[in-house]
């Protein structure tokens, strides 16, 4: 019977060290990797009469941009393949932009006067 205890509290002790090792890999992982490089997003703030804004990265990699208004009401969605976002159908006023490049989202406050 002490054979068994004994087993499973080594059991226990090792499998606690491991989830502690995996954990500081995983946070490894994110820390290097929380941001998109070079992220810029200009004009801005732009002029209502501007239809186009543009986004840009050091990769140049497809984005995902997601525009909400301050309420939090996500007004549009695009895919964007080039630099350029059109943002004609928007109004004077200030917007959240939502922007996915691969696994990793940073947003972006946009001002339209």
């Amino acid at each position: 019977m002490k054979h068994i205890y004994l087993i499973l509290i080594g059991t226990v002790f090792f499998l606690s060290s491991f989830s502690g090792y995996t954990q500081e890999v995983n946070d490894n992982i994110s820390a290097a990797s929380d941001h998109i490089e070079g992220l810029s997003l200009y004009p801005n703030p732009v002029k209502h009469s501007t239809s186009t804004i543009f986004i840009t990265s050091k990769s140049g990699a497809l984005k995902k941009v997601s525009i909400y208004n301050v309420l939090g009401k996500q007004i549009a969605q695009s895919v964007s393949i080039t630099k350029e976002l059109d943002i004609s159908a928007l109004n004077s006023g200030v917007y959240i932009l939502k922007i996915s490049e691969g696994l990793v989202t940073e947003t972006r406050k946009l001002v339209i006067k």
